[in-house]
C-alpha cells in the first residue's frame, strides 16, 4: 500500500478516536459509506409479459429470461423440453428420405441441442431448478432416434450438452451470451462429431480425400439477437460480445486458387441455417474433420427450408446430386409445414422438368388474379399423383400467391415466399395438396396473382402440371403416378 495512503488512514482512525473520547461522536456511528450495486442489465417487467411479443419475428424470443451475468435464454425455445413433429410430420420426413434415397444421397441430419440443454448452466438457480434438463435431454436423444429409425444417418449431439468449461476458457461457449448462434467453438465441436458419423458411411469411402487446415483469422463483434429483442422491450443496450473467427484451408495449397480436389466439384453438401454461414466456419471446421472438400450452400436468413429449396432446384443438384447431403438445423423449426415438404418433394423429381405436361399455358400477368389454366377437357388432375412447376421470366421474384380450383367447388389459396437473401429462379414448383381429404380432389383451375405494386413491369410467366413420383412414406415407393 502506498506510504500517504497509509499515513491517512492513521490520520482518519485518530480523529475517530478522538471524537470518541471527546464524546463529539460514538465509534460504531461513524461507519464507512455502503454503495448499493444495481445489475447493469437485468430484464424489465415487460420482458417477462408474452404479450408484449407482438411482431411473428419477436414471438420466437417468447420470452426472455434473464441468467448469469449478460446470459440471456428464451423460454420456449432454449428451455423447450419437447421435441417432437405431428404424424403428418413424420410421414413426410419418411417420404423426404426415400426420395433421397431414390437419388442415391445419404441424408445426414444435425439436430442442434438447444441453448437450454447446452448451457443450462449459465441459468440463474431458480430457472435452473424450474427446467427440467433430464427430461429435455431424453426428448432430444428421443428425436435423434426417431429421425434414425426412418433412415436418416444422425450424428448423436447429446455429449454436447451440459457444457461446463474451466474458467480459463469463457470465451470458448457453445453458444454465444445474447444471440441464438453458436460460436465458432460450439461449431468446431458439433463438426468433430458429425464428421466421426460421416467417415462411416459406406457412401464416403469413394468421396476424394482431401487434408484441411484452420486457423485463426481474425474478430467478430456479435450484438446478440435476444440481447437486441432485450434492447428493444426495455430499452437496455449490451456490450458487445467479441469471438475469435476462424479459416479453413486446404493444407499446404493456400492461395494456389485450386478450389476444389482433382475429381471436380466436391461430392459432399452443406445446406443448412445462418449456424451454416460463413461467420461461425462450421464447414471449413467439418472439411478439416472429415478430410474432403464440402459445398456450402448455406446463406444467412434461409430458415430451415430456404437453402435446401435453393440447392434441389439448382442445375448442380440436378445433374450430379451429392453422395451425402448434410442439412442442419434447430429444433426452433416445426417439422411439419405442409407447404415446405410439397416444395422439397417437387424439387427433388425436378417439377415438370423432361416430363409430359398434362396441361400447360404461358401468360403476361396483369395486376390482379390472372386465369392460367383451366381443366376444360375433365382430366383426371387428382391431387394425390400431380405436381405444379410455374416459372416467372424475372427470376428476381420471390413471391407465388396462386388459387387452385377444384371441380366441387373448393379450392385453395396457397403462397410460397423465398427469402429476400436468396439467389431465386423465378421457379415455383410445389406437389398438389394431399393432406387430409384433398388427396382424391380433381383441379379444374389455376388462378395466378400478378404484380402488385402500379407501374411494375408485367410479368411473364409459364406453368406446367404433370404426374410426378409418389412415396409413401413407409418405405415403398410406387412407380410413377399414373404410370
Amino acid at each position: 500500500m502506498h506510504p500517504h495512503l497509509i499515513k491517512l488512514l492513521s490520520l482518519s482512525a485518530l480523529t475517530a478516536g478522538i471524537l470518541a473520547a471527546s464524546g463529539g461522536v460514538r465509534a460504531e456511528d461513524a461507519k464507512a459509506p455502503s454503495f448499493k450495486a444495481e445489475d447493469c442489465c437485468s430484464l424489465c417487467p415487460a420482458a417477462h409479459d408474452a404479450k408484449n411479443y407482438t411482431t411473428r419475428y419477436q414471438q420466437n424470443f417468447t420470452t426472455l429470461v434473464q441468467a448469469q451475468g449478460d446470459w440471456l435464454f428464451r423460454t420456449q425455445e432454449d428451455l423447450r423440453t419437447e421435441f417432437d413433429t405431428t404424424p403428418a410430420g413424420y410421414k413426410r420426413l419418411k417420404q423426404l428420405h426415400e426420395a433421397f434415397k431414390s437419388k442415391g444421397v445419404e441424408l445426414v441430419i444435425v439436430y442442434q441441442p438447444t441453448r437450454g440443454l447446452v448451457n443450462r448452466n449459465k441459468l440463474n438457480p431458480a430457472e435452473k431448478a424450474s427446467y427440467d434438463f433430464d427430461k429435455a435431454l431424453r426428448n432430444y436423444k428421443t428425436m435423434l432416434g426417431r429421425f434414425a429409425q426412418m433412415g436418416y444417418v444422425v450424428p448423436d449431439l447429446s455429449p454436447l450438452t451440459n457444457e461446463s468449461l474451466p474458467d480459463t476458457l469463457p470465451a470458448h461457449d457453445f453458444y454465444f451470451r445474447g444471440d441464438q448462434h453458436w460460436t465458432p467453438y460450439g461449431a468446431q465441436r458439433t463438426a468433430k462429431i458429425v464428421a466421426e458419423k460421416v467417415k462411416q458411411l459406406p457412401a464416403f469411402a469413394d468421396v476424394p480425400k482431401r487434408e484441411f487446415e484452420t486457423h485463426k483469422s481474425g474478430r467478430m463483434g456479435k450484438t446478440g439477437t435476444l440481447h437486441n429483442m432485450a434492447g428493444q422491450l426495455c430499452g437496455t443496450s449490451y456490450a458487445i460480445q467479441y469471438m475469435d473467427q476462424f479459416t479453413t484451408e486446404p493444407k499446404g495449397e493456400a492461395g494456389d486458387g485450386d478450389l476444389f480436389s482433382d475429381s471436380g466439384n466436391p461430392e459432399i453438401t452443406l445446406v443448412g441455417t445462418s449456424h451454416s454461414g460463413k461467420n461461425y466456419n462450421f464447414a471449413g471446421f467439418l472439411e478439416e474433420s472429415i478430410g474432403a472438400d464440402i459445398l456450402n450452400v448455406a446463406f444467412p436468413g434461409g430458415g430451415f427450408e430456404g437453402s435446401m429449396l435453393q440447392y434441389l432446384g439448382s442445375e448442380e443438384f440436378q445433374t450430379k446430386p451429392p453422395k451425402i447431403l448434410i442439412w442442419e438445423f434447430s429444433p426452433l423449426y416445426r417439422l411439419d409445414q405442409e407447404t415446405i415438404y410439397r416444395q422439397m418433394m417437387a424439387l427433388l423429381d425436378n417439377g415438370c422438368e423432361g416430363k409430359d405436361a398434362q396441361m400447360s399455358a404461358s401468360a403476361t400477368l396483369k395486376p390482379g388474379k390472372n386465369e392460367l389454366m383451366v381443366n376444360s377437357k375433365n382430366l383426371d388432375l387428382r391431387n394425390s399423383s400431380h405436381q405444379v412447376d410455374i416459372r416467372f421470366a424475372d427470376t428476381s421474384v420471390k413471391t407465388l400467391q396462386a388459387t387452385l380450383w377444384y371441380m366441387n367447388g373448393r379450392h385453395e389459396d396457397i403462397k410460397i415466399d423465398k427469402p429476400e437473401t436468396s439467389d431465386t429462379d423465378g421457379r415455383f414448383a410445389f406437389e398438389l395438396r394431399t393432406d387430409e381429404d384433398w388427396a382424391s380432389q380433381n383441379l379444374l383451375a389455376v388462378e395466378v396473382q400478378g404484380p402488385e405494386k402500379p407501374g411494375t413491369t408485367p410479368q411473364k410467366v409459364e406453368a406446367k402440371i404433370c404426374k410426378r413420383n409418389v412415396f409413401s412414406g413407409t418405405g415403398q415407393r410406387t412407380a410413377q403416378a399414373g404410370q
